[in-house]
């Protein structure tokens, strides 16, 4: 008896390592392409210049930063960009899976493709598009829906009150059939059996969707949020695509990766890392605040 549990115990043991084996490569890329990089970022925001032998300054970046108007305005507007990303994006997504589901059966395959086709297009054909778009009075957003209502053509990349709205609405395009996609996917993953329940009950499809569908997808629009606010503070290709680098007129696109890439390109290495170190423990308080939820409603 002794000796038939033994290789059982043996079989056990190599079978308890086996999970570690396969998450190495795993381990490896986070190791190489996010903590060597962490700590090197770490490192040179406590330089002067931030390469070689450099003199070390200890916190004088971020004592810079703390009295930097720019550097809190960029946080400010990474923080509205981002909110008003997942406020538009998640409803709209949840909307347009609940409709795909619903409704075109038979089209949802070309449909969702068709969804799909902004966020895998490349950087320099969005330039294109976005300049046909927003491009003062003869873009296509003044020409089909400003103008035909009457209204004076908004200049969308030079007036200050509308630059963060044109950022916005560039995200949305982007990203809306992207995260309808992982909501759609989230529908489907629903046991029929809940609706068969929830139809003895009730009749009324708002029903349906709001205490079965509603419920079941929470875990998947939080992994959406989620995608959309990492997402919303590292923009950077949508941002330079529109407005080059800069932060538009009065600094109102402004966000805190152009603010990093505009202190790089004075050779000001380490308050350009001392930026991007200072906004992860928000970055982490936010991330914390997600789990908090997610425990919540799980």
């Amino acid at each position: 008896m002794q000796e038939s549990a033994q290789p059982a115990l043996r079989a056990n043991a190599g079978v308890g390592w086996t999970p570690f084996l396969f998450l190495l490569p795993f381990l490896f890329f986070l190791i190489l392409f996010w903590l060597v990089p962490l700590v090197g970022g770490v490192k040179m925001s406590l330089q002067a210049n931030g390469f070689g032998e450099a003199e070390y300054v200890g916190l004088n970046h971020y004592l810079i930063l703390a009295e930097d108007e720019r550097f809190f305005k960029a946080i400010r507007n990474s923080f509205v960009y981002t909110l008003a990303s997942i406020v538009v994006i998640v409803p709209l997504s949840l909307w347009l899976a609940h409709l795909l589901r619903s409704t075109f059966r038979r089209l949802r395959p070309v449909l969702t493709f068709a969804l799909l086709l902004p966020a895998l297009t490349p950087p320099s054909v969005l330039a294109v598009l976005f300049l046909m778009v927003f491009h003062g009075k003869y873009g296509l957003l003044n020409q089909l829906i400003v103008l035909p209502l009457g209204q004076a053509p908004i200049s969308w990349l030079k007036d200050q009150d509308f630059i963060l709205a044109g950022l916005v609405l560039q995200t949305v395009w982007r990203w809306t059939g992207f995260m309808t996609f992982f909501i759609l996917a989230g529908m489907e993953g629903i046991p029929r059996v809940y609706y068969e329940a929830a139809r003895l009950a009730t009749g009324s499809r708002w029903n349906h969707f709001w205490h079965v569908t509603l419920p079941q997808l929470r875990p998947v629009l939080l992994f959406v949020a989620v995608y959309l606010m990492v997402d919303g503070f590292s923009l950077f290709s949508g941002a330079y695509v529109l407005l080059g680098g800069s932060g538009g007129t009065a600094d109102a696109g402004l966000l805190t990766i152009t603010y990093v890439y505009q202190k790089a390109q004075f050779l000001e290495y380490g308050t350009a890392s001392a930026i991007s170190i200072s906004l992860l423990p928000v970055m982490l308080a936010v991330m914390g605040a997600f789990l908090f939820l997610r425990r919540r409603i799980a």
